[in-house]
């Protein structure tokens, strides 16, 4: 897509205002062969097992559901594709550093493919080992689509941000879902799941950590845009100690893309940790179902494979489900059901699966700030603060960190947008695969309602777009999600708890069911929504 109409920065000019080179290689780091060694459950599923209820995944909706049916009573054996992530790796540290990415940060690539792939002209991605780390970037035909594999989902990777929506909005994303029950119950009940809180704002007032959010907030402002606070899941405390000096650094060392040591509340530190103290909840990491079936008699036959860390299958096991809770995320449960029908394992599934699916409107940019206004060489990973322009341009964006370690003079924004663009996986039985028909042009949209924000802030700053960080002379990021929704969506290709039409016992349970959109960042709505459905599922269908 040509980004036609809006003015850039020379690289000769960009590299003048942003400081030396010397920086690029802190930025890229190098592809140690350090990894984190994979330690699944510590009884992983076996074959000719039987078990109440399978929870394929282990990311938000996964886990509300097993928690939830677990505390009524249920034994529950949940199966997820990546890695437990619960053990140092040859460096002490579990996860791997945002800045020096190494064979724990790709699932199953020989190269990284960093969201952001290039710093000052110069190409990022470095070559790597394959291996079954913490984050995938799969890519499609018109986009890459980026989920987190592990024990713990997309929250392993994801920034944090926990956004509630503005109830005015919701119609608009969930229309057959009550508000009132939502707002009243379910978005609590998630929060306190989740364990989200909001910066202290006088703290944020002063600490270095945060200068490029304060430097967001002072150019939206003087545009005319409000700043709000938006809450997250780090231990703020512990930032305030690492800020200090005191516990080693985590979301101010560039931790947060693949994974995070430290301060940050996973789904591992929050749901799934209470799940294990259920003792009727069991997980096998690294393994990956392909076939789910009716068996005779009443319930599902379940097809697993059990991977190594080099994603090669070391065997498949057979075991039977009386019910099973889909929660693959967004792709990976589209991806399976799309399969499922057209292959004939599951037929019955209505025509509405695949359907549905959307980006969140993610768009990504930079701008190019003059030399007074520094953002700062210490970022914290955690972005705490947004710009919102939805009601007047349809877009909310994030004053996101860019956590390089040196000064660049930039400010950087993820931006969720009011795009319409839906698309549909299909399968391709030649390929054996699903595919999705998203195009890139559908961004247009996405681009213009962030520049609705951003053109402004240019002109009343007298500043500039940068055009280094994806690609050469390339100023949006339109080539990625970090939230896909849709698939799978409530009331059309399920009922309106997320019943699979034509086969009882199967559930869908995690962001597939969202129509593409909720105008925030989405965990929370995940979450909530789950926690809706299942309280009803186990009322009515144990």
């Amino acid at each position: 897509m040509q980004d036609s109409g809006t003015t850039g920065v020379s690289r000769r000019r960009f590299i003048t205002g942003t400081g030396s080179l010397l920086g690029v290689a802190a930025l890229a780091g190098t592809a140690a062969p350090v990894w984190a060694s994979a330690r699944a459950a510590a009884a992983p599923i076996g074959s000719g097992a039987h078990v109440p209820v399978l929870v394929i995944g282990t990311g938000y909706g996964g886990s509300v559901a097993a928690l939830r049916l677990a505390q009524a009573g249920t034994d529950v054996h949940m199966v997820e594709m990546g890695m437990a992530w619960d053990t140092p790796g040859a460096d002490g540290k579990i996860f791997a550093n945002t800045t020096k990415p190494d064979d724990r940060s790709y699932w199953l690539r020989t190269r990284t493919k960093q969201p952001l792939s290039n710093f000052l002209g110069f190409p990022l991605d470095k070559d790597v080992n394959r291996y079954t780390g913490i984050l995938d970037a799969e890519e499609f035909g018109g986009i890459t689509v980026y989920q987190g594999r592990g024990v713990g989902g997309g929250s392993l990777v994801n920034g944090g941000m926990a956004v509630t929506p503005r109830r005015e909005n919701f119609g608009a994303i969930l229309p057959t879902v009550n508000a009132e029950e939502m707002y009243s119950t379910y978005y609590p009940r998630a929060n306190s799941g989740l364990g989200v809180t909001t910066i202290d704002p006088a703290w944020f007032d002063t600490v270095d950590c945060y200068q490029y959010a304060r430097v967001g907030r002072k150019h939206a402002q003087r545009s005319g845009f409000p700043f709000l606070f938006v809450p997250a899941v780090y231990d703020w405390d512990y930032m305030k100690q690492e800020a200090a000096g005191t516990v080693p650094r985590s979301a101010l060392d560039a931790e947060i893309l693949y994974g995070n040591n430290h301060g940050k509340k996973s789904l591992q530190k929050t749901y799934i940790d209470r799940i294990r103290a259920t003792g009727r909840v069991t997980i096998s990491a690294l393994h990956k179902v392909t076939t789910v079936t009716p068996a005779p008699g009443g319930g599902y036959t379940v097809l697993i494979d059990q991977l190594d860390t080099g994603g090669r299958t070391t065997v498949t096991k057979t075991v039977t489900a009386d019910k099973v809770f889909f929660a693959a995320g967004s792709v990976g449960t589209s991806k399976l059901l799309v399969g499922l029908k057209a292959t004939g394992a599951l037929p019955l599934l209505n025509n509405e699966i695949g359907k549905g699916w959307g980006d969140n409107g993610n768009v990504m940019c930079g701008r190019a700030n003059h030399l007074w206004d520094p953002t700062g060489k210490v970022q914290s990973s955690i972005p705490t603060g947004g710009i919102d322009n939805w009601d007047a341009g349809g877009a909310f964006a994030e004053v996101a960190p860019l956590p390089t370690g040196i000064e660049t003079w930039a400010s950087f924004y993820l931006s969720i947008t009011k795009n319409p663009n839906r698309a549909q996986f299909t399968w391709n039985a030649a390929a054996g695969k699903a595919e999705l028909n998203w195009q890139t042009a559908w961004k247009q949209p996405s681009i213009d309602a962030a520049k609705t924000i951003f053109d402004k802030i240019n002109q009343k700053e007298g500043t500039i777009y940068r055009t280094d960080l994806f690609g050469v002379y390339k100023i949006w990021g339109d080539h990625l999600t970090y939230h896909p929704l849709g698939g799978a969506v409530l009331d059309k290709a399920t009922d309106n708890y997320g019943r699979l039409h034509g086969y009882p016992g199967l559930y869908v349970i995690d962001g597939a069911l969202i129509p593409g959109n909720t105008s925030v960042n989405p965990f929370v709505t995940i979450t909530a929504l789950a926690e809706r459905n299942i309280e009803r599922i186990i009322a009515t269908d144990l």
